[in-house]
């Protein structure tokens, strides 16, 4: 692998942990070094850090949180 782009996934630690629970990347940017931005990509999708994500963990912990108001409600009267 070319010395900058391992350089580059090491400087980052959530890029280091993706490609050693998946080193079929690891011979993929090998070979292929023009593929980080998918790499990148890839690791978002894996630790479900992208922005739908993201809305679906706020809109799970809202309702979440609209739930538990509605028992308070229903216990106090």
């Amino acid at each position: 692998m070319r010395a900058e782009v391992l350089e580059y996934i090491y400087s980052k630690n959530e890029l280091k942990q993706f490609i050693r629970e998946q080193p079929a990347w690891y011979r993929r940017l090998s070979r292929h070094p023009e593929d980080l931005e998918q790499f990148e990509i890839a690791s978002l999708n894996y630790y479900e850090r992208t922005i739908p994500h993201r809305v679906d963990k706020f809109y799970n912990n809202l309702q979440m949180a609209s739930m538990m108001m509605s028992m308070l409600q229903n216990i106090n009267f």
